[in-house]
């Protein structure tokens, strides 16, 4: 039997006394200090108030909640109770909330009071600032005990359906994450692991959260000004032993922040997920602190599967070897046989079935979840190859999902967003790289008869239907779309770029 929550606050266990959140604000001053006996008494109190509401065991929680230590509260505090919590952006517009709601048939909405709620909740209890407070005065209950393949949280991602997601994940995914201490992050008990991310990212959640708790680590959490020179100062004030984010913003770090090799002397290394890390980052990153970064690969499906690290050397240009205990294979994109491809052979990336970490299935789309197997091959959607010496070499995607700053983004999703503006005939969009590492999602839009190009009033629709991350950075206005002569869209030729109407 049992919890995920139980498993991450008790499986190294932790002295009670020691440090297991810090929330740091600007100055890297700390506003919030948790240490793991607190942090279990208020899960505890959290697990005991939902569970006094009388809900269903594995009803669906929907949290919308902004930046705060109430989002793992919340969250571990929902799985203790034997309920489903699906995390959510902060940036979600009430669409979209309606969207996830309505898919995941959540029964309770916990929200802060600040972010944006479904604009029609139905029959969903909402739940806001009060009753989070009385939740963390709730009489504690001890954490359900489940089976390991049951269902402990829901999770989005977007679908080349232009819909998203939901991907189901099981208790044991918190024992599914332990290869990514050996094979990536090096984590220890006396780690202390600064994460840029916000509390509402699964990013956070699973490296930020549940990796340092599991290993009786400190978690370092920052809230404030998000400036890309105020990291340099975290890490070294906050005593960071681990830092981790996505590859764009050690960019921006090393842009505009004062990096020497004798900055933040605490730190080991850096820890980059969510995108690929372009060779010249790497190899600035390292030039400029004398300190390894190492890379992950990983999915909502699974996490990080793939990776560099303390014992892993880098290969610029490959994101590493599979972690320890975990398989994964090259199959033969173009047939069903599950017999995998030799080295160095380029093919459909699969993981085994078999990974503790790799969800249960996708909510409520039997037809997908089926669709994503092959015999006893998840497949991940990346073409790859790997070598004679275990190392993946990522060749793109096989379908049209983008990449925004660490997030997947659907472009169909942003297509028919824009669709619904009188003076779009027709869009496309892609991801169309701006730099060496950096890409941008952009809308290609043919404009109706009579429209002029406003680029501005396209932006403050998409940012009325759209997420932030999910909205075009740039719009580029062209006469036609390149299509095959069935009609489907050419994305590639939009990568190459296209001439602008005049």
């Amino acid at each position: 039997m049992a919890n995920l929550a139980q498993y991450c606050l008790t499986q190294a266990d932790p002295d009670p006394a020691r440090e297991a959140l810090l929330v740091l604000g600007p100055g890297a001053v700390v506003q919030e200090r948790w240490t793991y006996g607190d942090l279990s008494a208020a899960v505890h109190a959290v697990a005991g108030g939902l569970g006094a509401l009388g809900l269903e065991p594995g009803a669906r929680v929907l949290l919308r909640l902004g930046h705060s230590s109430d989002f793992p509260l919340m969250f571990f505090g929902a799985i203790g109770a034997g309920l489903v919590p699906v995390p959510t952006s902060a940036m979600l517009t009430a669409g979209e909330c309606d969207a996830l709601l309505a898919d995941s048939g959540a029964a309770l909405v916990l929200h802060d009071g600040h972010t944006t709620l479904p604009s029609d909740p139905g029959a969903a209890r909402l739940l806001g600032p009060d009753a989070l407070r009385a939740l963390k005065q709730a009489a504690p209950a001890p954490f359900v005990d489940l089976d390991e393949d049951a269902p402990a949280f829901l999770v989005y991602t977007s679908g080349t359906s232009g819909r998203a997601k939901g991907v189901l994940h099981a208790q044991r995914s918190a024992r599914g994450r332990a290869p990514m201490a050996r094979g990536w992050t090096g984590l220890g008990p006396h780690d202390r692991l600064l994460h840029a991310g916000a509390f509402n990212w699964t990013y956070t959640l699973g490296v930020g959260l549940m990796d340092p708790w599991a290993n009786g680590a400190t978690s370092l959490v920052y809230d404030g000004p998000r400036d890309p020179h105020i990291w340099p100062e975290l890490i070294e004030s906050g005593r960071a032993t681990l830092f981790a984010a996505v590859p764009s913003l050690y960019r921006r770090i090393l842009k505009y922040g004062e990096v020497r090799p004798d900055s933040f002397p605490a730190l080991r290394h850096g820890l980059t997920a969510g995108e690929a890390l372009a060779p010249d980052l790497h190899a600035e990153w390292c030039a400029a602190t004398g300190r390894p970064l190492y890379e992950a690969l990983g999915m909502s499906e699974i996490s990080t599967y793939v990776s560099s690290g303390p014992e892993t050397p880098t290969r610029p240009g490959s994101p590493g070897r599979a972690q320890p205990g975990r398989r994964i294979a090259i199959l033969d994109p173009d047939s069903a046989d599950t017999t995998p491809l030799p080295a160095g052979e380029t093919g459909l990336l699969g993981v085994h079935r078999g990974d503790p970490g790799l969800m249960l299935r996708y909510w409520e789309r039997p037809d997908d979840t089926a669709a994503a197997f092959r015999g006893d091959w998840f497949l991940t959607g990346d073409r790859a190859s790997i070598d004679e010496e275990g190392y993946v070499w990522y060749g793109g995607r096989t379908d049209d999902v983008m990449n925004a700053f660490g997030y997947r983004v659907a472009p169909q999703e942003v297509e028919h967003a824009l669709l619904t503006h009188p003076d779009v005939q027709d869009v496309a969009v892609t991801d169309v790289d701006a730099s060496s590492g950096v890409s941008l999602i952009t809308a290609f839009v043919i404009l109706s008869e009579g429209a002029r190009a406003d680029e501005t009033a396209l932006a403050g629709h998409a940012a009325r239907h759209l997420a932030e991350y999910k909205r075009p950075k740039a719009y580029r206005f062209v006469e036609s779309l390149p299509r095959t002569p069935s009609g489907k869209l050419r994305r590639k030729d939009l990568k190459s770029g296209m001439p602008s109407r005049g």
